[in-house]
């Protein structure tokens, strides 16, 4: 149930935005084993002048694709991630011709005390999931 927030540099048509959206859902569900139907995206698009990021000395070459991924989820093995950022750096190259160069995933873990779905419950500690 990873939460995803996808930050990118307005430019895109909404059909570039709805593959790059199914694009990261589907590496999700093969790197992280979760149901197809756990799909919780928030795409915020921002005017150039708001997304800045460097290289860090890596060498990393960015352009107007930049595309920034943040997901919030329970603890993941290393296995895993490492499998999810392969998985997106190919599919939205295949997908969306954004350069790998271009992608920075960050993923941020809680616990299941830390997760609410609606209805006031924390489902994952009553057993609803």
């Amino acid at each position: 149930m990873p939460l995803i927030n996808i930050d990118v540099i307005r430019g895109r048509t909404p059909g570039e935005l709805q593959v790059l959206l199914d694009s990261v859902h589907s590496a999700m569900v093969e790197a992280l084993e979760v149901p197809d139907t756990d799909r919780y995206q928030i795409l915020t698009q921002h005017d150039p002048n708001e997304m800045i990021a460097l290289d860090t000395g890596l060498g990393i070459e960015r352009s107007q694709a930049l595309t920034v991924l943040r997901f919030i989820s329970r603890q993941r093995p290393a296995e895993a991630k490492e499998k999810l950022y392969r998985l997106l750096a190919t599919r939205l190259q295949e997908n969306c011709g954004t350069s790998p160069q271009d992608l920075i995933v960050s993923v941020a873990e809680n616990e299941a005390a830390d997760w609410s779905f609606g209805n006031g419950r924390a489902q994952f500690l009553t057993g609803e999931l």
